[in-house]
């Protein structure tokens, strides 16, 4: 007999059977599951079931919240009793994708782009933040930093800022390789290209505005075609554009030629033609295009950055629950590539650690016993930058919650704006994500962090005891 055999076949009654199951998985907490119709599923009669921690709806997937450890054995059960079969999480992904537009389909493509490489990103992030802590004056001593006062530390704070820094000096590679797997293509020719745009014989991204000023941009002369010779660090559109192609050239010459010529003739080929497209054409149109987005954001943030930081305060979350704020980590990049540093992320962290407090706040609202304990659990994880448990197992749920969350979100943001707080680099997003703001802006990031944490949960609170405490009896 199965361990859960009693729990599966209530979630099975829920969400409308096991033929309304087209493919499962499960991650850490969560089922996964692609529903043939997510309009049979009685959210409420699964939401009461003693082992369902919360269930939401996104990208196409519907997971169901069981909690760590027990969910493996769930999952095993739930293969056992039906006929459904394990599956992986891209095959879920894959099913689910099948009932989204293309609009959809574009944002899941950059997530499935981007979320690899995170991990490297982060950790670059917090590095930084370690270097900060170790060169920024002010932190330690007036007018001075550590490695100042202490100069033995000079050249450990050299290593760990080289460590940091590798990931966005080639970042290129990074994309290369995540772009070109999910295009269908080699991962390892996507590497190659991304090295090929950052190689050191090429003028510097960072250094070709300077260049240009002074008239002194190298360029190639091709049959009396003036190509400028520039590579493309800290850039993310000429990289995704070009895997694109690279990706797409290899699988039509892999159909084309023979087995026993490809190793002469693929590789070399479509990185050669796709390395010509791109610096002739893909690199100068995309480089430019991603400057003048990047400079948008950036005319908005400097002109009006009360405005700018509203907007995006109030529109974070909800991008979260559609999938879309994935199409910001290319502005994130693109932001910390040039050197400046990115005023989006610092938001993002504060949108996260809004969403712990809300759910913290309804801890103390609510009286039944398995939201307390998610909304426990979730609100710690918002606050380490894991928000999805929070938001959709607690605060969506209710609605107040993630409204209240939004709101002190909104009157942050506003502040981090106006004060022009800067993160070096995307980190953690959520209380540790403190190490990766530029060391001048801590004072206005933690007041940030205090707003997001005292407004979400004092409104929750609030509302929860007072308009909305019948739903709670």
């Amino acid at each position: 007999m199965a361990k859960y055999e009693q729990e599966v076949r209530d979630i099975l009654e829920a969400i409308g059977g096991e033929e309304n199951i087209e493919k499962a998985t499960h991650c850490v907490t969560r089922l996964r599951l692609a529903l043939k119709d997510e309009d049979v599923v009685d959210v409420e009669k699964l939401e009461e079931l003693p082992i369902v921690k919360g269930s939401f709806s996104t990208n196409g997937q519907f997971q169901i919240i069981i909690g760590q450890g027990t969910v493996d054995q769930v999952y095993k059960d739930l293969i056992e009793m039906t006929s459904i079969g394990e599956a992986s999480k891209a095959d879920v992904k894959d099913a689910s994708a099948q009932k989204m537009n293309p609009f959809q389909r574009a944002i899941k493509t950059l997530a499935d782009i981007f979320i690899p490489i995170l991990p490297a990103i982060v950790t670059a992030g917090l590095l930084l933040g370690l270097h900060n802590i170790l060169t920024a004056d002010n932190i330690f001593f007036d007018e001075a930093s550590l490695v100042d006062v202490y100069p033995q530390w000079a050249d450990l704070a050299e290593m760990i800022f080289i460590i940091a820094h590798a990931a966005f000096q080639f970042l290129p590679a990074l994309i290369g390789w995540s772009a070109v797997r999910r295009f269908g293509g080699s991962d390892l020719f996507g590497i190659v290209l991304g090295l090929i745009l950052v190689h050191p014989n090429l003028l510097s991204a960072w250094e070709y505005a300077d260049a240009q000023t002074a008239g002194e941009v190298p360029v190639w002369n091709l049959f009396g075609l003036n190509i400028e010779a520039t590579g493309y660090q800290g850039q993310v559109l000429p990289v995704l554009a070009a895997s694109f192609i690279l990706a797409k050239m290899e699988v039509w010459l892999r159909s084309k030629v023979p087995d026993a010529i490809q190793l002469l003739v693929v590789a070399p080929v479509a990185l050669l033609v796709t390395g010509l497209v791109t610096f002739i054409a893909i690199g100068p149109i995309t480089f430019t295009l991603g400057n003048n987005i990047t400079d948008v954001f950036v005319w908005l943030f400097d002109v009006a950055p009360a405005l700018g930081g509203l907007a995006y305060g109030i529109l974070y979350a909800p991008m979260v629950v559609t999938g879309m704020h994935h199409a910001f980590l290319a502005v994130d990049l693109q932001l910390t590539g040039a050197g400046d540093g990115t005023f989006l992320w610092p938001i993002l962290a504060l949108s996260n650690i809004a969403q712990g407090s809300a759910a913290f706040a309804m801890f103390f609202v609510s009286r039944n016993e398995n939201i307390r304990g998610l909304a426990g659990t979730s609100g710690l994880s918002a606050w380490l930058g894991v928000t999805e448990p929070a938001m959709f197992g607690v605060n969506i749920r209710f609605k107040f919650p993630f409204i209240c969350a939004i709101a002190g979100s909104a009157v942050a943001a506003v502040y981090i704006s106006i004060n022009h707080v800067l993160a070096n680099a995307i980190g953690v997003g959520g209380v540790p994500g403190i190490f990766s703001i530029q060391a001048g802006d801590w004072l206005n990031f933690f007041i940030g962090m205090l707003i997001v944490i005292i407004v979400p949960f004092a409104l929750t609170i609030a509302y929860g005891k007072t308009v909305a405490k019948a739903q709670f009896k």
